[in-house]
């Protein structure tokens, strides 16, 4: 049985501690919006003190980027 980039990206995403205290957005963008969605993700949840990062990325065809965005849910 063959396996598509989606089975492969659909198994890695279930692999996260799901009670490891974050929590995760994934985007699907064109690649100019999905910088734009990053930056004004970190805008809204600094680093600093949500613990926030580009958690993966992938380049899709038609020079799309597939993205998770993990924070923590409060910067206590």
């Amino acid at each position: 049985m063959a396996s598509r980039p989606r089975d492969l990206a659909d198994r890695m995403a279930r692999r996260h501690k799901s009670g490891d205290g974050y929590l995760r957005e994934t985007f699907t963008l064109p690649r100019e919006a999905a910088r734009a969605k990053a930056q004004a993700f970190f805008a809204r949840y600094p680093k600093a003190g949500y613990m926030s990062e580009v958690e993966s990325w992938r380049e899709l065809p038609d020079d799309r980027i597939e993205f998770t965005m993990r924070r923590l849910p409060s910067a206590d």
